[in-house]
């Protein structure tokens, strides 16, 4: 990569913003209180960042929001100035940065175009011809004479994008604007960038969907409290995110070091549900190596696995862990089943239940619970919630919520001629041309 020639240097960048401590909202305000000025603290969005992009390379930057990715993403396309350091841009520059910028509301769409395509540097005649294929690209043929206005923010942005595109630019600058799309125009974006990286344009993407950054991107940017944390391989840069952003873990409780069986020895169930006539402890996701993990791939295995401290008799007790992800929805369960009577267990002995499971989902984040249940009833004898915090990343672009393993071919099926001559003839009769 260090062959090709700079696209984008950007060397010891800082930007600082002055925020007030309160607002004044007249001037009599202002007046009356005239420290005001001295009155605001120094937030530092970016501090000493530096890094190189090379021609037609796709590089995705990615970090938490308020991170200052669009902040860097701003200084680099000259919007904001920076306060040190400096930005190099090799050639034509195009942006896509803040829904509307450069749009009229009260103009229609075909206005809008001819307007913005000259802000990016087209001629007016250059701007004219190029409306019609505008919006045909983004679909808005029958909302070209529509003020924007009364356009969604989906079609603004089909609408900005497509003017984008017609610009002869060298380098573009987009930031996370593209997901207010819907999936059949944000395919419609990436065969573009895939065009454009074929005639060795220059894609720079700020986004939060790792899928992308490790489909689409040939290195990767992590950016947290103004500073690069991580910059590579695009795959270890999502992972880096993922862990960052959703990296959180609670401490599972832990056995009593006394097994005397008095208060002081009992794990803290304060906020836990049940009878507590057993305990759950260590309840844990261990990784290949029995060791606790709290990050794991798409279709890797882990251990789930819970001890059971056992205070008074149980008639039939049933151990049950789950997994519930971001959105509330349980997609796992494991269990032990119901004991024989002749292993139940005896009070003041710990058992302990594990289940070796695979996960098969795409990237995000997944919370163990655990349960203990007795009888036929289903009594609860005790409940942690969210013992254990997983993050699941995915090294592919997947919309599937699962990714199931599945055998298939791709292999030549020999017809007939009578066959091939059949399809060929409706094709003709179709008006189509002949392969």
């Amino acid at each position: 990569m260090s062959g090709r020639p700079l696209a984008i240097a950007v060397d010891g960048v800082s930007k600082d913003f002055r925020l007030p401590s309160e607002r004044r909202h007249t001037l009599k305000e202002r007046v009356v209180n005239p420290r005001f000025d001295r009155e605001a603290h120094i937030f530092h969005a970016l501090s000493d960042v530096s890094f190189e992009v090379y021609q037609g390379e796709f590089f995705g930057i990615v970090g938490r929001n308020g991170s200052g990715k669009s902040t860097l993403l701003k200084c680099m396309a000259g919007i904001y100035k920076v306060d040190h350091g400096r930005v190099r841009i090799a050639g034509r520059l195009s942006t896509f940065i803040e829904l509307g910028v450069g749009f009229n509301p009260d103009l229609a769409a075909r206005d809008n175009i001819i307007l913005n395509g000259i802000m990016l540097g087209l001629t007016p005649r250059e701007a004219a011809a190029r409306v019609d294929e505008v919006i045909a690209f983004a679909e808005l043929e029958e909302h070209a004479d529509v003020k924007l206005k009364n356009y969604s923010s989906g079609m603004q942005v089909r609408l900005a994008f497509s003017v984008m595109t017609q610009i002869e630019a060298d380098v573009l600058l987009i930031d996370e604007v593209l997901a207010v799309g819907d999936a059949s125009f944000q395919a419609k974006c990436f065969d573009v960038f895939r065009q454009l990286r074929e005639r060795g344009k220059t894609i720079v993407l700020v986004t939060h969907d790792m899928s992308t950054v490790v489909d689409q991107c040939d290195r990767a940017m992590l950016v947290e409290d103004g500073v690069i944390t991580a910059i590579g391989d695009p795959e270890t840069v999502g992972n880096a995110y993922l862990e960052y952003n959703f990296g959180r873990t609670t401490a599972p409780a832990r056995l009593p070091e006394s097994s005397s069986g008095s208060d002081e020895s009992e794990p803290d169930v304060e906020d836990r549900i049940g009878s507590h006539s057993a305990y759950l402890v260590n309840v844990e996701a261990l990784d290949d190596d029995l060791h606790p993990t709290r990050h794991i791939a798409t279709g890797g295995e882990v251990t789930l696995t819970a001890d059971v401290v056992i205070v008074d008799p149980l008639i039939a007790p049933r151990v049950r862990l789950w997994l519930r992800d971001d959105r509330g929805n349980d997609v796992l369960e494991v269990h032990n089943g119901l004991l024989p009577a002749d292993e139940r267990p005896a009070p003041g002995t710990v058992w302990q239940f594990s289940a070796r499971v695979a996960l098969p989902f795409r990237s995000g984040r997944l919370r163990l619970f655990a349960r203990v249940t007795d009888g036929d009833a289903q009594e609860i004898v005790d409940q942690i919630d969210e013992a254990v915090w997983l993050t699941v990343s995915s090294v592919r672009q997947q919309s599937a919520i699962v990714d199931l393993p599945f055998d298939g071919r791709w292999t030549q099926r020999f017809a007939s001629h009578d066959e091939v001559r059949e399809v060929l003839a409706a094709r003709r009769a179709a008006g189509s041309a002949t392969p």
